[in-house]
């Protein structure tokens, strides 16, 4: 429910000593109606009267506070999603070229033989997994 996403999102931010501005409350609307994640200029496209230094400055804090998630794709590209807690569990196919990031949902079979595998290879390791992701690199069918 949309108004349950931004009791948690205020609450989010007051755990890091910042409020729910009107402004951040449009960032995580447009990220959330979103079937991929965007780029900064795709959410300028949505809210055009928004400067670019503060969607900068509010995805930032946004991404602080664990509402945002950011998805580097390249060296001159980033994207933005909800965080996963918030929305579903996803992976992502990324593309090097032109930075396009579509989300990919596997067969909950597949989903969880990854995950028995992926904590059992981080158990040998020592290591304590909470959760995981897997992002595919390559080239998009409009770049090949």
């Amino acid at each position: 429910m949309v108004s349950d996403l931004h009791i948690e999102v205020a609450a989010r931010l007051r755990r890091v000593g910042q409020r729910y501005t009107s402004k951040r409350r449009a960032i995580v609307e447009i990220v959330s109606a979103a079937p991929q994640p965007l780029s900064i200029p795709d959410i300028l496209l949505e809210r055009p009267n928004l400067a670019q230094s503060s969607a900068y400055r509010n995805l930032a804090v946004l991404e602080q506070a664990r509402v945002i998630r950011r998805i580097v794709t390249g060296e001159d590209f980033a994207r933005f999603e909800l965080a996963e807690d918030l929305s579903e569990h996803h992976h992502h196919l990324v593309c090097t070229t032109c930075g396009n990031v579509q989300d990919v949902l596997l067969p909950t079979t597949f989903e969880r033989r990854m995950e028995g595998a992926l904590t059992q290879a981080a158990s040998s390791a020592g290591f304590n997994p909470t959760t995981h992701r897997v992002d595919v690199i390559g080239t998009c069918r409009d770049c090949v």
